[in-house]
């Protein structure tokens, strides 16, 4: 099945590309564009019913450690590290009037 590529299309690719094509290099990509096509004209002809789809080539997983809590809840001893504490909270000098 043998796919034609029009002038149009090549120079509607062209305007695209923002390529400024010689009459040899238009005629070149028509035919590579038609060599392009007819090759995936034969990729379309493969079964692949029993082919799963996927997102990657290679398998995926998560390359995270789990988030495990190692210090716990430590609030009186950082809290203890301030100048000052009020209400569970560090006290610091107002800064807004």
């Amino acid at each position: 099945m043998a796919t034609k590529i029009s002038d149009e299309t090549i120079e509607y690719v062209g305007i695209l590309a923002k390529l400024a094509l010689s009459r040899e290099e238009k005629e070149a990509a028509k035919k590579d564009m038609g060599r392009m096509l007819e090759y995936i004209d034969r990729l379309n002809e493969l079964d692949t019913s029993d082919v799963q789809p996927m997102s990657h080539i290679f398998p995926v997983s998560n390359v995270f450690r789990e988030d495990i809590v190692t210090n716990g809840d430590d609030r009186e001893d950082i809290l203890a590290n301030g100048p000052e504490v009020k209400d569970g909270a560090f006290k610091v000098p107002k800064t807004v009037e």
